[in-house]
Order: C-alpha cells, then structure tokens, then sequence
C-alpha cells in the first residue's frame, strides 16, 4: 500500500470511530432524559433494621436498642392510613415489629378513613359554650368543675382519646419513608415497653378537643390538655432520632382566650415520665409549641430516684415558651443542642429547668435569642439544688449559665452548685457549640438522614 493510501485509509477509520462515538453520546443524551429519574438517582437506604450505635448515649447502655430489627418478614409493615397503623400497632404486643408510615396518616379519621372533627367526638350534650358559661370563675367561683358539662366534656374526651392515643408496644421500630411521613393529631404511647425506635417522622398537632378547667392551677387556674405528640411512660431503651415535633396546623399561640388564660390544645411534644428510663433522642426538631418536653412528672414521685436517664443531643428548640426540656430527679446529659427564640416570641420563660433532685449536665449548647431574652432567662429552678453548664454560647458569644443564673436569680431560689453527681461516660463526639449551632440547623429532624 502507497503511504498516501495508508493515510487516507487511516483517516476514514478515525471518522467513522468519531461518527459512531458521537451517534453513542447522542443515544445515551436522549436515554439520559427519557429514562424515570429514580432509575438515575440513588435509591434510599432503608433504615428500618438500623440499631442504636453502642455509644450513642443513655439508651445505648445495658442491652443498647434494637427496636424491631429482628422482625420476620411477616410483621414488616408499611402504612398509609390509621386503620393500617392501628393493625400494625397490634395492641402495642411485645412481637418484634417495624413499622414504615408512608405519607401522611391522620388519627382523627373513622375506621373508612373519613375525617372526623371535634363535633363527631362531644357526646351527651357537651358544648364548649355551653361548658364556658357553665364553669366560668365569675359565677363558678375557684371550685373544681363538676356536673353535667363536666360530665360531658369527660365522656367526649374518652371518644377523642380511643381514637388519637395508639400504643406502641416493645421491640418496635416506627420510621418514615422517605422526606415527607406525617403523623398528624395522633399520641404515640410507649407504656411500660422496653426497645423502641422511632425515627424520621414528623408529628404534628395532637389536638385536644376537650381541654379542662383546673381553677387553682397556678394561682390563676389553667387550661389542661391531654396528648402528647410522644408520651413516655414507664418506658425504657427508647431512641427517638431525626423526628419533628409541632403544633403546625393549630399553634396554640392563635387560640383565644378564655378565663384569662390561653385556651391551650396541646400537651407536651415530648414528655418521658413514671420511671421512664435509658432514653437518647438524637438530631430532632421541637418547634412552635408552650411546653415541649417534660422528664419527671411530680415533685412527690419518688419512684422515679434513679430513673428518667436521658440523652438529648443535636436537637433544636425552636419557638418553644418552656420546658426544653424541665427535669425533674433525672440524670439528663444535654449537649450539642440548638435553642432559638425568634423576636416575635414575646412570652417566652425558660429553656432549661432544674426541678426536685435534677442532675443535669449541659455541655456546649448554643442559645439565640432577640433583645428582650437575656442569658439569666434561659435557666430556672424549682427546689433544683444542682447544674452542670459548660461551653455554652450565648448570641455567639460565651456565657456562663451557672454563674449568671445564680448572680440573677438568687433572690428566690437557692444558688445550684456545679457538681451534679455523675460525668456522662455514653455519648459520642462533643463538638464545640458554634460548630453544633451549624450542623444541627442543617441536619435535624424529618427528612434529613443521610
């Protein structure tokens, strides 16, 4: 062969590879865009089987928590509506279960899955008017409610609460598919149940139809409501992580007021009582609530020495009045959380509370506030004796939370002495506060595993 043939022959080659290497690229260009999308992303990791790690705080000691990962095939269970929760609940039976809600599921719904409302719950004549006029202080007087409305009111409250109050028995895991499970009105009960998980859920508004008059409460009287976004009870290894807890739909902060006072709908969001313990709730959101999280229940509730052991880390406070959380004889390690009190929360009280025999020990959380909160509101004590407060971080800047609240605060309370008693040894990696501000901002709550 010629060189100017071995060249021209060498030449075709070459265009015919480009022609078919650019016919390729236009064929993968149109399959590219043709093609679903979840066939080119990657799909979720399933995080139903997932345990708690073995240093993850108080629920990770003495036999850690597993939840329902050693569930069968036959009790693996994905929801969408409450009859399909309910039947997977089973009556909060000890079998190993998980639990995957799918969407949005409303416990204020019939066994059809028709909405109901609090007009399909009052029975014997119950009427909110009917009940205000009944019981109002100017003509009541300060006794506590009694008599036909009364009567009403309870018996409508017992029809709301078989609906909305769904045990959750030992060994189960409830999680969320994906960014967008909701768990709306309902009250998850963890009653005297060991080895529970529930993760990546939003709970949202546990509506009380019914509240209570409580005359004497507070001096004032008070409005008292019944559920609980999560209600802890006697309950132990229990992981609660990436959930997102709120009034959203029906912020109390809306409601009217009736004898004074605000006319409340919703209990806690989070509250661990009557000897819960070896708890750890990781990387949530409690938001938009009066009283977020209670652990202990009552100053007289001895039973709980010893109890109520508590990790809180990478959670965020956001727009919450109190209680986050209020303690009461447990030993709570508080580290790497994110408190927010935006500006137009103008009754805002406390975020940390040191009650009856409390050992709390606060370690590098970051607290931001407006001008009308100062670091000496962020701490208060009821008969507290003791707080552990170190590497917190004030508008940015470092703060003391002992000394400050002991320099402000003394007029009615004791002085709380830094020695608590215990040094956490379960927990993993305290980061400094500014660092946790960030990622707990980025990272906590529904829709935010990685």
């Amino acid at each position: 062969m010629s060189r100017r043939a071995f060249q021209l022959t060498t030449a075709l080659t070459l265009l015919t590879a480009l022609t078919v290497s650019s016919a390729q690229a236009r064929t993968e260009s149109v399959r590219a865009r043709t093609e679903p999308a979840q066939a080119r992303t990657k799909p979720a990791r399933d995080i139903s089987r997932d345990t708690l790690a073995a240093d993850d705080g108080w629920a990770a000691t003495r036999g850690g928590t597993s939840g329902g990962a050693r569930a069968d095939d036959s009790h693996v269970f994905t929801v969408t509506d409450r009859a399909g929760l309910v039947r997977a609940l089973d009556g909060g039976s000890a079998t190993p279960k998980i639990i995957k809600i799918a969407g949005a599921v409303d416990a204020n719904t019939d066994d059809e899955g028709r909405s109901l409302d609090c007009a399909d719950y009052a029975t014997d004549g119950y009427r909110a008017d009917r009940y205000l006029a009944a019981y109002d202080p100017r003509t009541w007087g300060g006794a506590k409610p009694s008599g036909p409305q009364e009567e009403a009111r309870k018996a409508s409250a017992a029809r709301q609460a078989e609906r909305v109050e769904l045990p959750v028995g030992p060994n189960t895991t409830i999680v969320g598919l994906g960014k967008s499970a909701v768990l709306k009105g309902g009250s998850l009960h963890v009653e005297n149940a060991d080895n529970v998980i529930i993760r990546n859920l939003e709970l949202r508004d546990a509506y009380d139809c019914f509240p209570a008059w409580q005359p004497n409460t507070g001096g004032l009287g008070d409005w008292k409501t019944a559920y609980d976004n999560i209600w802890l009870r006697g309950a132990t290894h229990v992981w609660i992580d990436h959930v997102t807890a709120s009034d959203k739909g029906h912020p109390d902060a809306k409601e009217p007021t009736r004898f004074g006072r605000n006319y409340l709908r919703h209990d806690g969001l989070l509250d661990i009582t009557n000897a819960s313990d070896l708890v750890t709730v990781s990387w949530s959101r409690f938001a938009d609530h009066d009283k977020a999280m209670l652990i202990g229940n009552g100053d007289t509730a001895t039973g709980d020495r010893g109890k109520l052991r508590v990790t809180l880390h990478h959670n965020e406070f956001e727009s919450v009045v109190q209680r986050a959380p209020r303690v009461r004889f447990g030993q709570v390690h508080l580290y790497n959380n994110r408190y927010v009190v935006p500006g137009d929360v103008h009754d805002y009280r406390y975020s940390i509370g040191v009650s009856t025999e409390s050992a709390v020990y606060a370690e590098n959380n970051a607290f931001t506030t407006p001008g009308h909160v100062e670091a000496a509101d962020l701490v208060k004590s009821w008969n507290g004796s003791a707080l552990h407060a170190k590497g917190s971080l004030f508008n940015g800047y470092p703060v003391d939370l002992l000394a400050i609240n002991n320099a402000y605060n003394s007029g009615s309370e004791r002085d709380l002495t830094g020695d608590v008693g215990w040094v956490p040894a379960s927990h993993g990696r305290v980061d400094g506060a500014a660092r946790a501000d960030h990622d707990v901002q980025r990272g906590a709550g529904a829709g935010r595993i990685r």
